[in-house]
């Protein structure tokens, strides 16, 4: 089995943990976190710690904090023929300043504690300083998930850049449509079969197939209409967005 220890407490480092934790590949040894609190209720699963230097011997240390503190946390996890590796999908290799190995294992999904996700999904995308520990690493993915992937730095932050648009930027958009409909007294349940069959389309179509509106079809009255219902901060982006589509499509305003 593959001893792992787990270092993080927030949304990417329970999941992991409450899915290593059943994995028949792997043995969480030890869960680190700054705040003991956060982490208290694995103490009849695992061995928890809120001292770095109290680290407990392991094959592969998963650091699964906040991006401005892997660098340091990293820092000091020096060990001789261990491998150290990331989660962030933003994080380049070489900003993990351990002397250990080095690995990358970004999950593509976005993650929140109250939302049960199934990991078996969601793709794994992997990267290491040596073959060997890309090999461990790709063994620890499948004992995860049905898809990972080897991406290097460069990839992976253009990845998470994508991401940020499909789901971070998507979810904003969300709210403002939410916000509308309460507004009107409208239950925003309504728009959720749509939601789902937008997402659905692109499983078989490209994005730029499946795009349909009135800035596709350069609808120039509707879209007016629309902008003369909205406040000036949706205006904005209604019309960013409208611009960005029309372009996107060849028409000209």
């Amino acid at each position: 089995m593959i001893k792992v220890v787990i270092l993080g407490g927030g949304n990417i480092a329970y999941h992991l943990t409450t899915n290593l934790l059943k994995n028949k590949t792997t043995n969480v040894v030890q869960v680190y976190n700054r705040s003991i609190e956060k982490i208290q209720y694995l103490d009849n699963k695992t061995s928890i710690t809120d001292k770095l230097t109290e680290l407990k011997n392991a094959d592969i240390y998963i650091i699964a904090i906040s991006d401005d503190a892997i660098s340091s946390v990293s820092s000091k996890l020096n060990f001789k023929n261990k491998l150290v590796i990331h989660t962030s999908g933003s994080v380049a290799l070489d900003e993990l300043k351990s002397t250990s190995n080095k690995g990358v294992f970004y999950l593509v999904q976005s993650f929140s504690k109250k939302q049960k996700i199934d990991l078996s999904q969601v793709p794994i995308c992997i990267e290491a300083s040596t073959e060997k520990d890309l090999e461990l690493l790709a063994v620890l993915a499948k004992s995860i998930s049905k898809t990972y992937y080897t991406i290097n730095s460069k990839q992976r932050k253009s990845l998470h850049v994508a991401a940020v648009f499909v789901n971070n930027f998507v979810n904003h958009l969300y709210y403002i449509g939410n916000e509308i409909c309460e507004e009107n007294k409208i239950p925003f349940k309504i728009l959720q079969p749509l939601i789902q069959e937008t997402a659905n389309k692109i499983a078989t179509l490209s994005p730029f197939e499946a795009q349909t509106g009135p800035a596709k079809r350069n609808d120039t009255k509707t879209i007016k209409k629309h902008l003369a219902m909205l406040p000036q901060k949706q205006q904005e982006i209604y019309t960013l967005l409208t611009k960005s589509i029309i372009k996107t499509h060849g028409k000209k305003l």
